[in-house]
């Protein structure tokens, strides 16, 4: 049996419920769970949700994604990492340079994702 990914914190809240067999005393009763779940995974997730990329922004990200590099200078690792970090809301971090490049390849394709929902959008 698979188990299903968390989506936030009601999720979690559910499977300890399940797990410590607390479920058995709202078997059959409508007690608000399914309603209090969603509640508590839309207010704390687990996935970051990206905002809207402004005009600049989208266009300066169609000039950068345009120009293919397989090494990125600090000036383009500094750009990244400030739009990733302001995209998604999170504190700016600076992945170290002679490290695994997968964490910035994970920002340049997250913010990818973002970009090219416009794309989608427009038909």
């Amino acid at each position: 049996m698979a188990r299903k990914k968390s989506r936030g914190l009601g999720d979690t809240i559910e499977k300890i419920i399940k797990a410590t067999h607390l479920d058995i005393f709202v078997e059959g009763k409508d007690c608000g769970c399914e309603k209090r779940k969603e509640y508590l995974n839309n207010l704390f997730p687990y996935r970051f949700k990206a905002r809207c990329f402004n005009e600049d922004e989208y266009i300066s990200w169609g000039e950068f994604t345009a120009v293919k590099t397989i090494v990125l200078n600090a000036e383009q690792v500094k750009y990244v990492c400030e739009l990733y970090a302001s995209v998604f809301n999170r504190q700016v971090w600076y992945p170290c340079s002679s490290c695994s490049p997968k964490p910035m390849i994970n920002m340049i394709d997250k913010l990818d994702l973002v970009y090219s929902s416009y794309l989608n959008n427009s038909n």
